[in-house]
């Protein structure tokens, strides 16, 4: 009875230290669905933050034109220690003897008017903002793209492996077989070689197989700005959804939404109406600048000392009588002397000014028609670039149908050509074990249905693909 207990116990230890195992390599494999794939791809690739800060600084350009509206305040404080022949400042004088002198001014301005570049340039950096908000959106949408594509890669690289597993267990099943035919005297040693041939293709398809998966993987996770060791499954959608995709489009149809949708058109669209604004920001170069100004300063000088603070009267002679010679007094009123502090300096020479200022361009070196002309040169190179851009997306359209309709047709082939290559393998292989048929032929059909499932499961993905790419272009979501 001991003996059970200790084995029952000895049991329920490993037990619970396989399940700890398979727990931890569970956890540690971190499966990602392709709308994780999608999120975690837009939350840390590093080129969708670059847009994001050139989004940004567009966003602080368009807030310094709306500032560039307000007025402009300076503050010019200046203090000098003079010594040697200089001039006072305040007296007018020169003197050989060392003074302090200070003196501060502050001005203010705002341009009134300035042939409505201000404004158009608010415009224009407006328009620059959305062009960057459009850059990032397509850097985003073609990530979406390339995650999806190699998505499905992944999926059909692992259906791939799957395939590759099955026709290796086929191989060794024909191995053994010829093993035996051989060692009984009813197969040559080139059937024997044959079937070891067809295990090493078999086995060869497989590191083939999973090196591409490997591969996609590794591309997975740098898109989604993942440690290359970090372990990841993905999700496999129900392949009964996967094939119950729209694969008939009208190409006219999908053009014309895709012009309202897709960020290559909106971008080269909005660069258009940036130089559109740009020749109306360079006009206001032939038009006067208006702009209002004040300023306010005063100033200081130790040498000031003593400072007016009254009269006082004073008998003072003015002249003799003619014919007595007696002196002529008068009273005058004298100036009374006090000191004279800086607060009091500061303030008694304080001045203000106000004043209007018009600046007229008559000639300036043809720069302000070169600048017309340059940005309407600009403006029509963005028209031709935005035609350029929907002239391709039409032609990536009508290539995208067309490819969808002939991985539809090719799917449709190949699904006839895996059925027709398994039941003439089942065929084949009753025939082989009954001796009516040779190795060569065996070999032949076991080939002929490896190389039809391999092109069934890159067909059946294709049409996905096909369907999904699409979707993009007119704005659908993609999932799976």
């Amino acid at each position: 009875m001991t003996q059970h207990i200790f084995s029952f116990k000895k049991i329920n230890l490993l037990s619970v230290l396989f399940f700890t195992l398979l727990s931890f390599t569970v956890k540690a494999q971190q499966v990602i669905s392709l709308q994780q794939a999608v999120d975690l791809t837009i939350k840390n690739n590093l080129t969708i933050k670059q847009a994001k800060l050139t989004e940004s600084l567009g966003n602080e350009d368009y807030n310094q034109a709306k500032y560039n509206q307000l007025p402009s305040l300076t503050a010019n404080p200046q203090g000098s220690y003079n010594f040697g022949r200089t001039a006072n400042l305040t007296t007018y004088t020169y003197s050989s003897q060392s003074f302090l002198y200070i003196n501060g001014q502050a001005s203010v301005s705002v341009t009134l008017y300035q042939g409505g570049q201000l404004r158009n340039q608010i415009l224009q950096n407006k328009l620059t903002l959305d062009v960057d908000k459009s850059s990032t959106d397509k850097v985003k949408n073609d990530l979406l793209l390339n995650v999806v594509t190699d998505y499905l890669t992944i999926l059909t690289d692992q259906d791939l492996v799957i395939a590759a597993k099955q026709q290796i267990d086929i191989a060794k099943i024909t191995l053994d077989r010829a093993q035996k035919n051989f060692d009984a005297g009813n197969a040559t040693r080139a059937d024997l070689a044959q079937a070891k041939a067809q295990v090493s293709t078999a086995e060869l398809n497989l590191t083939t197989a999973q090196n591409q998966t490997d591969l996609a993987i590794l591309i997975l996770k740098q898109y989604m700005e993942m440690d290359p060791a970090t372990e990841i499954a993905v999700v496999k959608p129900d392949i009964s959804k996967m094939t119950d995709v729209r694969t008939i489009y009208d190409a006219t149809e999908v053009i014309k939404t895709a012009f309202t949708v897709n960020p290559d058109i909106k971008l080269a669209e909005l660069q258009q109406q940036t130089y559109a604004q740009a020749i109306k920001i360079a006009k206001g170069n032939y038009y006067p600048t208006v702009s209002l100004f004040g300023g306010v300063g005063t100033n200081y000088s130790n040498q000031n000392t003593t400072q007016v603070i009254g009269t006082t009267s004073v008998s003072e002679q003015i002249g003799v009588t003619q014919t007595t010679k007696e002196p002529v007094i008068t009273t005058i009123q004298a100036p009374v002397f006090g000191p004279y502090s800086a607060f009091n300096q500061l303030g008694n020479n304080f001045n203000e000014s106000i004043g209007l200022s018009v600046q007229i361009p008559i000639f300036n070196r043809y720069t302000a028609r070169t600048s017309v002309r340059k940005a309407k040169l600009n403006y029509e190179y963005a028209e031709l670039t935005t035609q350029l851009a929907k002239n391709t997306l039409s032609k990536t359209i009508i290539q995208a149908v067309l490819d969808l309709q002939a991985a539809e047709k090719t799917f449709q082939s190949s699904s006839e050509t895996y059925q027709s290559n398994k039941e003439a393998l089942n065929v084949t292989k009753q025939r082989y074990d009954a001796g009516l048929v040779n190795t060569l032929d065996y070999n032949t059909a076991v080939t002929n249905y490896n190389k039809s499932q391999n092109d069934m499961i890159e067909a059946q993905y294709q049409v996905v693909f096909r369907s999904k790419v699409i979707d993009y272009y007119i704005g659908n979501p993609i999932v799976l």
